[in-house]
């Protein structure tokens, strides 16, 4: 269970007279060729429509989510499915909308690479009706503009309401090369790191414009705290890709290990304004520390009031108030950090130091940076409890 902040508490008090918001399923697309290599691009379908979903706010359940549904009722991926095996997927998945479609791909004379031949279908499970067919039909060159209309039309059908207009839509979708939508499709497919890695960085090169795989890439070098090469991709995520938060959050902790506080609070900070996490606000607050900033406190506090069982944000908290000589709030603090993790061996001497009254020295490595930053970043469950309560 993720740790929430004080807002997400806030909704999930409120929820309990709301129904549950509703989540959608997209499947690979079928193949209906008799190649297997051609699989890429019934991902694709599917992967642009659930970005393009999340893009609008849409609880589009992830590449993950989805695959542990297969694997569950032992479906083979890629597999042609029936109605009733796409039903009985999405209900064990607990999605509420389902969208599934089929392809074929015809030869075309040279230089064409063939014609796509593409069909859509929504299933409302709710109210057990089905969507009108969406259909379309274009040279496999021009894939990128195709999948964008696919994917406007499934936003405009499951939110009519809210859907921007088609030009609107498009102006943040830039028609993609299709060489290098294959390669990101196929090291999403890839099953090992080092694929992943060799395609998702052909893609980005094949077409600079493409941000989804440089999201892919600056979180596999972050994790590997590879935080300088993590750097140059995530900076390179627009504001229209679905993972823009988090590749932010992502920015936050490269630029603070890189030594960047100023960089990482101004990520951090504009997490903060639309995605209010605890973990979020615990990261602002000690870039802030790290610069001696007068919001300082405020930011930590923030953290503790979403979620007060965490050691660590008390521990930052207390670190914070240290640094500013405030020895009986600091003592606090540190009390309630070994209060909730008592093998806290840097809290007990920090508290120590407290009750000593010993403040900081110049150039002692040992009281210097020791605050403590968050990797973890939950923006689904924030999305989740928003969505339900119709919350913007």
């Amino acid at each position: 269970m993720c740790r929430l902040n004080k807002l997400i508490f806030v909704f999930i008090c409120a929820a309990q007279a709301h129904a549950w918001a509703d989540t959608v399923l997209v499947i690979p697309f079928f193949n209906l060729s008799n190649s297997a290599n051609l699989d890429w691009i019934g991902e694709s379908f599917a992967e642009t429509i659930r970005e393009s979903l999340s893009a609008q706010g849409v609880l589009a359940l992830s590449r993950e989510d989805r695959e542990e549904g297969f694997h569950r009722l032992s479906i083979r991926p890629y597999a042609l499915l029936t109605r009733a095996s796409v039903i009985k997927l999405a209900e064990s998945l607990d999605a509420a909308h389902v969208v599934f479609g089929q392809y074929s791909l015809s030869p075309g004379a040279p230089p064409s690479k063939g014609s796509l031949r593409i069909t859509s279908r929504i299933l409302d499970l709710k109210r057990i009706k089905q969507g009108p067919e969406l259909a379309e039909l274009g040279a496999l060159e021009d894939l990128a503009s195709i999948e964008t209309r696919l994917a406007w039309l499934t936003v405009k059908e499951l939110g009519p309401k809210t859907a921007p207009s088609e030009e609107e839509f498009r102006k943040t979708r830039p028609p993609l090369r299709v060489d290098a939508i294959e390669s990101y499709i196929r090291g999403l497919m890839a099953t090992t790191p080092e694929r992943k890695h060799h395609f998702f960085t052909q893609a980005a090169r094949l077409d600079a414009r493409f941000s989804q795989p440089c999201f892919q890439l600056g979180r596999m070098h972050a994790q590997k705290k590879e935080y300088s090469a993590a750097l140059s991709w995530l900076e390179r995520v627009n504001r229209a890709d679905s993972h823009f938060f988090e590749a932010q959050f992502l920015l936050g902790v490269c630029r603070y290990y890189a030594g960047d506080y100023a960089g990482a609070e101004t990520a951090f900070r504009m997490v903060s304004e639309s995605v209010p996490l605890n973990e979020v606000f615990n990261n602002l607050g000690v870039a802030q520390s790290r610069r001696n900033e007068p919001q300082t406190l405020d930011s930590l506090k923030k953290a503790i009031e979403g979620d007060a069982a965490d050691p660590d944000f008390h521990f930052n908290l207390g670190y914070a108030l240290w640094k500013r000589g405030d020895f009986e709030a600091a003592a606090a603090s540190f009390r309630s950090a070994l209060d909730r993790k008592p093998g806290d061996t840097e809290a007990t001497i920090m508290l120590g130091r407290c009750l000593k009254k010993s403040g900081p020295r110049a150039g002692d490595p040992k009281n210097d940076g020791l605050e403590r930053l968050k990797l973890n970043y939950e923006e689904t469950a924030f999305r989740q409890l928003q969505a339900e309560l119709g919350v913007k």
